[in-house]
């Protein structure tokens, strides 16, 4: 309902204007009279400026209707064309689509409707004769209202409108389109517009089809898929991890396959030609027991699956395949493939994220954005709804806790005292893997029948126990640390990873301590063999000058003696680590999530306290400690894959049984987390974590390939002072002089010195430049928020003024507002006076 007096004011203040120019001085007038005028009140300036704005509104309402007039002649005159051009359909204006204000247009007779829809099927019947008749203008006409058809059929979505009209503009447009769209191919001329249309949308069908291809022929995509809904994006970002991480090893896997396995498989000398590709005489009987072939020893030992296979011809079979420049290169590139690809992974996430501020708008940010829509599951968008409630106090009761002093000294005191007691359990379990690396060296020199399954797994087992129970203690030893649960799980995760990387590194220190034992034992062994082969010599010489008529001198390969081979050995210790660790994997999540679900399922019916809520309760899905165990078992794959190309296969079994049983027991077993969080924000976290493993694993692969000599009777390398040097023997033998030479200048010390500082200069300027833009961004989103609060500053006084304008009429009586409004002179007296200068600002 109006205020009263509305009408009558607008009444008097729409005046003919003679032109648009006339009422804008006019209210340039008015405006300095208010603004210079003392002898009026502040309410009869009000009222001028209302005044001189409704002027301004009559102005505007008086072109839009000329406007309006000007199209509905248009409209007229299309009337008036002849019968061919108005049984086309009309065409509807934007403005007539959009706004939902405007009255709906009245509905035309069935019988106009059906003689329309009558005349134009005639004419597409007709064919191209009569269409030759319809002239360019109106080809022209029809081609853009089906472009902006086309265009509402693309933006519907986005208009602000109720779902109803969203659907009724929808199938008008469509029925439009493909109704119309047919007469642009009619006649001449227009049959390769008609044909570009339909392979345009034959091709937009055919991409659509490829896209759903390819997503089903993404692996275990409807799995993951069941895991998200179920238990949210933050359990099934594992599942993501250990795909990438299974298409990364079928890479290597593909790599050493097919370039080091599959060559030497085929045109390698076979089993039983060479000592280094036959078991030993003392080791025939037991070769293919269980228990020999479960340790990779026996048959599994002398196979393709390990270094010591490999014969050291420089090149085999018809192809001449150069098998040890192959297998050093495989090596490196492995190596390589592996950095590349990680790097890529972390720059492709750090694209994703956009660098956005978390300290702005904190509570905002968790209202719009803390939602996880993938969730499908009614409990897990109860946990959800509470984890967000959660996290909610624990933002307000920070915000509060900052203004509290607490105790600092006692804090520190206890903090110190957890460090203390985690670098004490990390020595301890150094200590201890140490000491079962000592004990089975020990083990190894004694005979296998008189050890228990203990005595030969001990070293295993300590440490697939050691990464069990030490997380536990760390996150005891974070109870004294009272630091935020965000903060306590970085701590928990990064002591972690230094338990799993020390372990390693010990085990590491310990192998090459074993190392340097067999090369000592290498030495002995090659002058002992020495002595051997000229004692073989000297009986076939005899065998061939004596009148014996017994048969020829030969010796068996398993009967001549051989050195320990330490890459072998290697090999295996990484081997039986994976495996161990596997079965360690998979006996836990039986024993604790599928006995205990069990038995809390089974045994809660008839228990003194309720065993779902209470202890023991349904296990949740470990997040951090699995993508930890994953991490550290890939490094594990990378640091003893250059001694047995076939950990990479082994690793994607294992990957693969991980990934249905790991599946099945989160689906059968596990609860979701009591609170959910996103995993979007932790993906680099973990990258960043492998790059640091795959660094650190890679350092003693290249220190033992540069520094280390290699076995003199086993492996492609053999009969080398260095594993590096089969580089120098291809350039030698198969490239020109010229280019060995050039090549050598290349690898010249002084050249690579250099070679590295240029690139180091290079990392620093980038560097340098990544700060600078960072700094810039930095600037203009303060500039943003600056330009944003002066905004939102000017939009609260206009919405201030708008009011007090609306509430004018009602402090205004009418007979007061007429009482001090001043008398508009006509437009021609206003020039007279404004050029006689007797029209000063202030004064009327």
């Amino acid at each position: 309902m109006e205020p009263k007096g509305k009408n009558e004011i607008e009444s008097q203040a729409q005046i003919e204007p003679e032109t648009v120019a006339l009422w804008e001085i006019c209210f340039i007038l008015l405006s300095g009279c208010i603004r210079s005028s003392s002898s009026y009140s502040r309410h009869d300036r009000i009222a001028v400026f209302v005044l001189s704005s409704t002027v301004q509104i009559q102005v505007e309402e008086k072109e839009d209707d000329t406007e309006e007039s000007s199209s509905e002649e248009e409209e007229e005159e299309e009337d008036k064309l002849p019968r061919r051009e108005s049984l086309r359909p009309k065409r509807k204006r934007t403005r007539d689509v959009i706004n939902e204000d405007d009255p709906e247009p009245e509905p035309e007779d069935e019988e106009t409707r059906k003689a329309r829809e009558k005349e134009r099927r005639r004419r597409l019947k007709r064919g191209a004769e009569e269409e030759e008749e319809i002239n360019e203008e109106e080809l022209e006409r029809l081609k853009a209202e089906l472009d902006e058809k086309k265009q509402m059929i693309a933006t519907v979505k986005c208009k602000p409108w109720k779902m109803e009209k969203k659907i009724e503009v929808l199938k008008e447009a469509k029925k439009f389109v493909s109704e119309n769209e047919g007469a642009l191919g009619k006649g001449k001329g227009k049959r390769w517009f008609a044909f570009k249309m339909m392979m345009a949308k034959k091709w937009a069908k055919f991409l659509r089809d490829f896209e759903n291809f390819k997503a089903a022929c993404i692996p275990w995509e409807n799995k993951i898929k069941a895991i998200e809904s179920q238990f949210g994006s933050s359990v099934a970002s594992y599942f993501l991890f250990l795909r990438w991480m299974y298409g990364v090893n079928m890479v290597l896997f593909i790599l050493t396959f097919s370039l080091i396995m599959l060559p030497e498989y085929l045109w390698g000398l076979p089993y039983g030609s060479l000592p280094r590709k036959t078991v030993p005489r003392a080791e025939e009987a037991s070769a293919a027991n269980f228990g020999v072939l479960y340790d990779f020893s026996g048959l599994a030992q002398y196979s393709v699956l390990f270094y010591g296979y490999y014969d050291n011809k420089r090149t085999i079979g018809w192809m001449n395949f150069r098998l040890p420049l192959s297998y050093f290169l495989v090596g490196i590139m492995c190596i390589g493939y592996s950095f590349l690809v990680v790097l890529k992974a972390m720059t492709k996430n750090i694209g994703d994220d956009g660098g956005g501020d978390d300290n702005t708008f904190n509570f905002s940010w968790k209202v719009f954005t803390s939602w996880d829509y993938l969730i499908g599951n009614p409990e897990t968008a109860d946990n959800k709804f509470n984890s967000i409630t959660m996290n909610f106090k624990e933002a307000i009761i920070e915000e509060r806790a900052a203004q509290v002093e607490e105790n600092v000294h006692l804090i520190r005191f206890l903090r110190f005292l957890a460090n203390f007691f985690v670098f004490l359990t990390l020595g301890g379990s150094g200590y201890l893997i140490f000491w079962a690396v000592k004990r089975s060296q020990e083990f190894a020199q004694q005979d296998p029948d008189t050890l228990g399954w203990w005595e030969k797994n001990e070293m295993n087992m300590v440490m697939s126990l050691l990464g069990m129970f030490c997380p536990t203690l760390f996150d005891l030893f974070a109870e004294l640390e009272d630091y935020h649960p965000l903060i306590a799980l970085k701590w928990l995760l990064g002591r972690i990873f230094a338990l799993l990387l020390g372990n390693l590194y010990v085990f590491i220190l310990a192998l090459m301590d074993e190392i340097n034992n067999k090369i000592e034992e290498e030495k002995l062994v090659k002058a002992n063999i020495t002595l051997w082969e000229a004692n073989m010599i000297k009986a076939y010489n005899a065998s061939l000058t004596g009148n014996s008529t017994g048969p020829p001198f030969f010796v068996h390969p398993a009967d001549v003696p051989r050195g320990p081979c330490w890459e072998t050995m290697v090999g295996q210790e990484f081997v039986r680590l994976t495996v161990s660790d596997v079965l360690t994997t998979y006996v836990t999540i039986l024993i604790g999530d599928f006995l205990r679900a069990c038995f809390v399922r089974f045994c809660n019916y008839c228990w003194c306290w309720d065993l779902e809520y209470g202890y023991p309760s349904y296990t949740e899905f470990d997040i951090s400690g699995n993508v930890l165990a994953l991490i550290f078992n890939q490094g594990m794959i990378w640091m003893g894959s250059f001694f047995a190309p076939s950990l990479p296969g082994i690793n994607i079994l294992r990957l693969h049984t991980s990934m249905y049983f790991q599946c099945w027991a989160v689906m059968c077993c596990n609860v979701p987390e009591a609170r959910v969080f996103k995993a979007s924000r932790s993906n680099n976290f973990y990258l960043g974590m492998l790059l640091l493993i795959l660094f650190l694993s890679t350092m003693p692969v290249l220190y033992m390939i540069v520094s280390l000599p290699p076995s003199f009777d086993c492996g492609p390398f053999s009969g080398k002072n260095r594993m590096f040097e089969v580089i120098g023997e291809t350039l030698e033998h198969d490239f020109p002089s010229w280019m060995a030479k050039i090549l050598r200048q290349l690898s010249n010390p002084g050249l690579v010195i250099a070679i590295i500082l240029v690139m180091v200069l290079t990392i620093y300027y980038l560097n340098a430049t990544a700060k600078g833009q960072k700094t810039a961004n930095l600037d203009l989103k303060k500039k943003m928020k600056q330009q944003a609060l002066e905004n939102k500053i000017r939009n609260k006084k206009m919405a201030a003024a708008r009011a007090a304008s609306r509430e004018l009429p009602q402090i205004f009586p009418q007979s007061h507002m007429n009482k001090h409004l001043p008398e508009l002179k006509p437009f021609p007296q206003l020039l007279e006076d404004y050029s006689d200068n007797s029209l000063v600002p202030g004064r009327f």
